[in-house]
């Protein structure tokens, strides 16, 4: 008896078709349309030697770490939707997180590698954008992308494109920040307005009554970390403040340092069109996410020459400084407002916005 291939008359699987607009579950097989891809979109974005030797595992200079005090480490993964919005796009997104929480330890970017789980049917052109949006993040940011991943799940399984990410840097010695550093009587230091890039995402999604022309604020913040170390003065702690914003970050510094973070109202910058969305919907400024800030709590002596280097460089331009460190309430923050009088400020509870990093 004949087999079914041959009852056919041909294979039972036939050879796939090349798909030039969207992508399909083959992209992800490891065979033919997964090299396609990878010759099409990823390699000529993202060409590098690590990347051209096409092995299992970056294989990278340890001579690129001669001197280094300590190698900082960090792994995360975006979803945000929509996939563009004013400002920036995940590839941008992706890069720049990852960068930033290497920088909030003191370290200096080196390398970064990159996933991509891919929906069946998503468009390459988009995917292309996307790429070419974090090639230009890494050049910015000073990093390399060593290796990457992709994979292809069914359609409705995954919303476009979802990316994750790891770090590596380079801590030089005396560079090292760290809540544990934090001392009551330290100066604490904003490096612009708050809430943009929250309110941008949320903008673009279509969830806002009004026209808006906020833009997120996502970027490296590498080079703004090293004008203020480069000043020869002590940076106790640094954090980006992304998801939950202000209020997260710092609650959460005060815990870890067995300190208290006192805040005044009258000198948190938040941009009028940013104030007044958030007063429509019901949000608290220090809550909503930003990818493109830092908190810094400095000595109080140090403050006025950390400020300086901020608003010389271009992402700092608007630093300000926030608040101070208190002995006590232990691991709270209070809000001095301009009536004279004090309110908690608590960890946001729930989600304010939902994929906005």
């Amino acid at each position: 008896m004949k087999d079914r291939g041959d009852l056919a008359g041909g294979p039972i699987c036939p050879v796939p078709l090349v798909h030039d607009e969207r992508i399909v579950l083959g992209h992800g097989s490891g065979g033919r349309l997964t090299a396609d891809l990878i010759a099409r979109v990823f390699r000529p974005q993202l060409a590098n030697p690590s990347l051209a030797a096409a092995e299992d595992s970056a294989v990278l200079p340890v001579a690129a770490l001669a001197g280094a005090g300590e190698l900082a480490l960090t792994t995360d993964t975006y979803v945000v939707r929509p996939l563009f919005f004013p400002g920036g796009d995940i590839g941008r997104l992706a890069v720049c997180g990852t960068v930033n929480d290497l920088a909030m330890v003191g370290a200096e970017p080196m390398w970064l590698t990159a996933g991509f789980l891919l929906e069946e049917g998503f468009p390459i052109a988009d995917l292309e954008r996307i790429v070419a949006s974090l090639r230009d993040a890494a050049a910015e940011a000073g990093v390399t992308v060593v290796a990457g991943d992709t994979k292809v799940a069914e359609r409705g399984k995954v919303d476009g494109v979802y990316i994750n990410t790891a770090g590596v840097g380079r801590i030089s010695p005396g560079r090292a920040a760290r809540a544990a550093q934090i001392r009551p009587g330290d100066a604490i230091l904003l490096s612009g307005t708050i809430g943009d890039h929250g309110i941008a995402v949320l903008a673009a999604r279509g969830d806002l009554a009004f026209r808006t022309e906020i833009r997120s604020d996502v970027a490296p913040l590498a080079g703004l970390v090293a004008a203020m170390l480069a000043t020869g003065a002590p940076v106790h702690a640094l954090r980006d403040p992304t998801r939950g914003g202000v209020a997260a970050t710092l609650n959460e510094l005060a815990a870890q340092s067995a300190t208290a973070m006192i805040l005044q109202e009258s000198s948190l910058p938040v941009q009028p069109a940013v104030a007044s969305a958030c007063e429509m919907l019901g949000f608290d400024p220090l809550h909503v996410a930003n990818e493109g800030k830092l908190l810094a709590c400095v000595p109080e002596a140090s403050a006025e020459r950390v400020l300086a280097a901020m608003r010389a460089h271009p992402l700092g331009r608007n630093a300000c400084r926030i608040g101070r460190v208190a002995a006590e309430p232990v691991a709270r923050v209070l809000l001095e407002t301009g009536i004279g009088g004090v309110r908690i400020i608590d960890v946001p509870a729930g989600e304010l916005l939902p994929r906005i990093c």
